[in-house]
């Protein structure tokens, strides 16, 4: 492993290089990677999301604490498709989450988004290679955002962690057909404070979750009862994430789901190297204005004005 993530310190500033948009500290954060890839994939990559008001900062810090103290390197990766505009707050995440943050064997960083989910997935996916490169046993991948970036970071983890509340009904109604088919499973947070409803609401997300497609056939989805607050249900949340771990290495399905996410990574990597190169192009800067008025005021439909700027940057006659 690399010296220079051997200390909180270091791996700070590799996730700031990585993180930077100079083309300079760029081709060094490539250098970094590949030298860092034979340390990397080790680690169990765990998602987490959940509705406003479920508690995610509460149950990551029980949950990674809980992680800790069976002699675990834990790194908390948080996500917020809104921190484009602020950057993040390293100092929020450490705040909301104080006793993980002092210790020793954790490690808390924001993803920023950039201009795109794209870059958080970018951005958050190479943090990863990095934190298992400094030997953090488990990545926990929190979603602060909510929508897409949801299925964005289901699709770099091994394990996708849905917290949901203990009022079933309209909690019910509310949630979205993508997130019940990525969730690996679902906790109902909170649990201690209603145990009949946390009962409840578990029965009718089992319903919900029988009535979708079930992506792996190696496992089968279950919903757990757990409280971030009391630590209720978290050694038993930790065990089925094992089960899930030992099933799907065992199967196969584990790997490939990791070989489908790299692939799909490259393809967005390309995508988004061509749009950057695209618009770097002087012809296309110059005519760029001027079409997308043309589009919005409705004189050229948006397909000829797509095929006149592809034309530009792209056309070798």
């Amino acid at each position: 492993m690399p010296t220079d993530l051997s200390t909180r310190a270091g791996l700070g500033r590799a996730i700031t290089l990585i993180e930077s948009r100079r083309p300079d500290h760029q081709a060094q954060a490539r250098a970094l990677l590949s030298e860092i890839m034979p340390h990397t994939g080790g680690a169990q990559r765990i998602g987490i999301t959940g509705v406003p008001g479920v508690g995610k900062s509460t149950f990551i810090e029980s949950f990674g604490t809980m992680l800790t103290a069976r002699g675990l390197r834990v790194a908390v990766l948080a996500v917020d498709p809104t921190s484009r505009r602020s950057g993040g707050s390293i100092l929020g995440d450490k705040t909301r989450m104080a006793k993980l943050a002092a210790d020793d064997n954790a490690f808390i960083r924001p993803s920023p988004a950039g201009d795109t989910l794209g870059g958080v997935s970018r951005k958050t996916r190479e943090t990863m290679l990095v934190c298992e490169a400094a030997g953090y046993d488990v990545i926990l991948v929190e979603t602060v955002g909510v929508g897409q970036s949801e299925t964005v970071v289901a699709d770099m983890v091994d394990f996708f962690l849905v917290l949901m509340l203990p009022n079933a009904g309209d909690e019910l109604q509310g949630i979205k057909k993508g997130v019940l088919e990525v969730a690996d499973l679902i906790a109902v947070n909170k649990s201690d404070i209603d145990e009949h409803a946390a009962k409840r609401a578990a029965g009718a997300y089992e319903i919900a979750l029988h009535i979708m497609e079930q992506i792996d056939p190696d496992w089968s989805p279950p919903v757990h009862t757990v409280s971030g607050y009391s630590g209720m249900g978290l050694e038993e949340l930790w065990a089925a994430i094992e089960i899930h771990r030992r099933k799907t290495e065992t199967s196969g399905s584990r790997l490939r789901r990791r070989a489908g996410q790299q692939v799909r990574w490259l393809d967005a990597l390309i995508q988004d190297g061509l749009t950057d190169r695209f618009l770097a192009r002087s012809e296309v800067a110059a005519r760029l204005a001027g079409i997308r008025q043309d589009v919005a005021s409705g004189k050229i439909p948006a397909s000829l004005a797509a095929d006149a700027l592809l034309a530009l940057a792209f056309d070798t006659s």
